[in-house]
């Protein structure tokens, strides 16, 4: 049996549009589209969990406002419950650390992309928000 890891991740609105990140080559599921976030750890909450791993992997600082409805995922080699938020970008100059690239789109243009798999019962849920 897989164990479950709980991983946050944040759909950060800015000035109408919605930031997204790209996986590196080097990263599992290479070049897929994803929000930026990361795993929950011991004794952390969800949203202390999600401003520290924007910070780290972004360089900015956010603020995290609504929680939407988790996407529970089975890749092949391990199970993730995907808990997103919905936040507001409150500081900080985006940097990349671990992604290839990022991209502020409009919300009708998140679609278009080639998403991981876990986060596309996200995206469906928050363009019907």
């Amino acid at each position: 049996m897989k164990n479950k890891i709980p991983v946050i991740c944040a759909i950060i609105e800015r000035n109408d549009k919605v930031l997204v990140v790209q996986r590196s080559p080097t990263m599992k599921l290479p070049l897929k589209w994803e929000f930026p976030g990361g795993k929950l750890e011991k004794n952390e909450s969800e949203e202390a969990c999600l401003k520290r791993e924007i910070r780290e992997e972004l360089n900015i600082e956010i603020l995290p406002q609504k929680r939407l409805t988790p996407s529970v995922f089975s890749y092949p080699d391990v199970f993730i419950e995907l808990i997103p938020y919905i936040a507001k970008q409150t500081g900080g100059e985006l940097k990349l650390s671990e992604h290839a690239r990022f991209e502020y789109l409009n919300k009708s243009d998140l679609l278009h992309l080639d998403w991981a798999q876990a986060d596309v019962p996200i995206v469906k849920e928050y363009l019907a928000l």
